[in-house]
C-alpha cells in the first residue's frame, strides 16, 4: 500500500509525537535528569563520531573557513538584534511589552551548538565548519550577549560564571571530538564501514533534544503563563521572526557565493538560538526578575527552529548531488511549514 502524499515522513511524524509526549508526560525530576543525562551522552557520541570521520586536514579547513564564519557571527550578534529593534512598532504592541522584552533577549543570545550541528551532519553540510562555528558563537556570547542585552534593554549586567560556561563547552563539545580525532586512526575503518547505521545516532540525539527541551519548557508553565490567544499571537511572532532569518541568511549565503554545503551550514549555524545557554545567562543577568514570561519567547522560538530545521535537514539530506543547486525552494517550503 503507497503511502498517502499527505502524510508527513516517519521524521515528521516523529518529531510531532515527541512534542505530544512531552506535553502529555514531560520528563521530570529524575526522570528529566536522566532524559538530560541521556542527551549529553548522545551528544557527546555524536561529537566523537565526527572527530573519528573527519580529517585533521578537514578540521583545520573549518577553522579557516573566515568568510563563512564571518557571516554566521554577524547573523548571530547584528542581523537578530537589529531584527528585534526594527520590528518593534509591529510587534510590543501585539504580543506585550514583557514578551517584547523577551524577544529582544532571545535575539541577543549566541546560536545553539549541539542540534546545529546535528542538523547540518543530516542534511550533508560542512560539519567541521559547524563545529568550530557552533562551538565559537557559544564562546563569543559570554561577552556579547550582555553587552547586546545592555546596549537593547539597558539592562544591569552582573558577573557571568565564565569559567563554568567554558567548562560545559569543553565537555560537551572539545573532549569528545578531540577523543574522536586521537582514536580515528584506529576506529575510522569500522566508522567508514558503518557509516549508513551510524547516521542514526545524528536523528537520535535530536529527538533527545527536542523532548528533554520541551518538556523542560512543559515543566516551567509554558501553557500556564498566558491566556491561550496571546501565546498563538507570541508563536506568530517567532515563525514570523524565523522566517525573515531563513530567508535573509539564505539570501546572503547565495549572494556571497557559498557552495551548497557551506550554504546549509550557514542556514544552520546562524538562525538558531540557544535555550541551554540563554536560561543561565537570564539568571544571572536579571537577577530575581520574573523568569517565565522573558524566557517563553525562547522556549517557544526554541521549539519551532529545532521542528524547522528537522524538516529542513531531512529535505536537503535526501538531495542528489546533481539536483544540489541551492536549499532556496527547500528553505521557502519549510518556512510555508512554519
Amino acid at each position: 500500500m503507497r503511502r498517502p502524499r499527505f502524510l508527513p515522513d516517519n521524521f515528521t511524524l516523529i518529531l510531532i509525537g515527541l512534542v505530544v509526549l512531552a506535553s502529555v508526560l514531560p520528563a521530570r525530576g529524575k526522570g528529566a535528569d536522566i532524559a538530560g543525562l541521556l542527551t549529553n551522552l548522545a551528544i557527546g557520541l555524536l561529537f566523537f563520531l565526527h572527530g573519528a570521520k573527519l580529517s585533521t586536514q578537514a578540521v583545520i579547513a573549518g577553522l579557516s573557513h573566515w568568510r563563512l564564519h564571518s557571516l554566521v557571527f554577524a547573523c548571530t550578534f547584528l542581523l537578530f538584534p537589529l531584527l528585534g529593534l526594527l520590528l518593534r512598532p509591529v510587534m510590543e504592541p501585539v504580543i506585550g511589552t514583557e514578551l517584547y522584552i523577551g524577544m529582544l533577549f532571545l535575539c541577543a543570545l549566541p546560536a545553539t551548538v549541539q542540534s546545529a550541528i546535528a542538523f547540518t551532519s543530516m542534511a550533508r553540510g560542512n560539519v567541521s565548519a559547524a563545529i568550530c562555528s557552533a562551538a565559537t558563537s557559544s564562546l563569543l556570547g559570554i561577552f556579547v550577549t550582555p553587552v547586546l542585552v545592555l546596549f537593547m534593554l539597558g539592562t544591569a549586567v552582573q558577573s557571568m560564571p565564565l569559567g563554568e560556561a567554558i567548562g560545559n563547552i569543553t565537555l560537551q563539545l572539545l573532549v569528545p571530538f578531540v577523543a574522536g580525532q586521537l582514536s580515528r586512526r584506529w576506529i575510522f575503518p569500522w566508522v567508514d564501514k558503518n557509516k549508513a547505521w551510524l547516521k542514526y545516532v545524528d536523528q537520535c540525539s535530536i529527538y533527545l533534544v527536542i523532548y528533554t527541551a520541551f518538556s523542560g519548557a512543559v515543566v516551567e508553565g509554558i501553557w500556564d503563563h498566558l491566556p491561550l490567544w496571546q501565546l498563538i499571537t507570541l508563536t506568530i511572532a517567532c515563525c514570523v521572526l524565523l522566517a525573515i532569518v531563513l530567508f535573509l541568511v539564505n539570501f546572503l549565503a547565495n549572494v556571497l557565493g557559498f557552495d551548497i554545503e557551506d550554504r546549509i551550514t550557514i542556514l544552520f549555524a546562524a538562525s538558531k538560538k540557544s535555550l541551554a545557554t540563554g536560561v543561565p545567562m537570564a539568571q544571572v543577568m536579571f537577577g530575581g526578575a520574573s523568569m517565565g514570561t522573558l524566557l517563553l519567547p525562547l522556549m517557544i522560538f526554541h521549539q519551532i527552529q529545532l521542528m524547522v530545521c528537522a524538516v529542513l535537514a531531512k529535505r536537503f539530506g535526501q538531495r542528489s548531488e546533481p539536483e544540489a543547486a541551492a536549499p532556496s525552494a527547500a528553505v521557502q517550503s519549510a518556512q510555508a511549514d512554519a
